[in-house]
């Protein structure tokens, strides 16, 4: 089993701008199977309310308060389990203490959600993440390509996989296999060049979740 490590290589104010870069580095691994997944933590009504109009299809989940561990799972509200944007309350004052929630749509057809999830997010962290991409072979630099962990994310609102570092900006990541040869990893210069490809270069340290 291996994983991942994600490489910052662009970051900008401007969340427009940051998706259209995204899209520039993802376009080269884009494959049959590649897809989007949506994630965020919407930390306002009017921000759950907005991804609700903007793209219901996705799951809703409140978060639980101390003691509903212990409630039969078929006796909690069930935007709590996990609800479409139509199952949503109306009452802003069903969401006091359940705020962030999260939102999840996953497997999407490329093209499809970015633009009205980049819209939608507002303050709150999230992010894209396009999965199943086929990185190129990088003979001038040693490395064959791969599709395993080829991925591209872009980060809203955080600077951190975890969400654990929020910003003012947005970030865009570069995915590739994890292989630690002590205390550095191999394929760091891989990652290097597939955002060489584009104008970019690494930014940051790797980041793994």
């Amino acid at each position: 089993m291996s994983d991942d490590v994600a490489y910052p290589v662009f970051r900008s104010p401007d969340p427009v701008l940051a998706l259209s870069v995204a899209r520039r580095l993802m376009m080269i691994g884009h494959g049959e199977y590649t897809n989007t997944c949506l994630y965020a933590e919407l930390c306002s009504v009017a921000e759950v309310r907005r991804g609700a109009k903007e793209l219901p299809e996705g799951w809703f989940r409140g978060q639980e308060l101390s003691g509903e561990v212990d409630v039969p799972f078929e006796d909690l509200p069930a935007w709590l389990v996990g609800v479409r944007g139509s199952g949503l309350p109306a009452a802003a004052t069903s969401y006091e203490r359940r705020l962030p929630v999260e939102y999840e749509l996953l497997d999407q057809a490329v093209g499809s959600v970015e633009d009205a999830f980049t819209t939608a997010i507002g303050p709150s962290p999230g992010e894209i993440n396009w999965q199943h991409l086929c990185w190129p072979d990088a003979p001038e630099v040693g490395f064959r390509g791969e599709s395993n962990h080829a991925e591209v994310t872009l980060l809203f609102n955080t600077r951190t996989r975890a969400y654990d570092e929020l910003a003012d900006d947005h970030t865009v990541l570069v995915h590739v296999r994890s292989v630690e040869r002590g205390d550095r990893e191999a394929r760091e210069p891989y990652a290097q060049w597939l955002a060489g490809q584009v104008g970019l270069t690494i930014i940051g340290p790797g980041q793994r979740t």
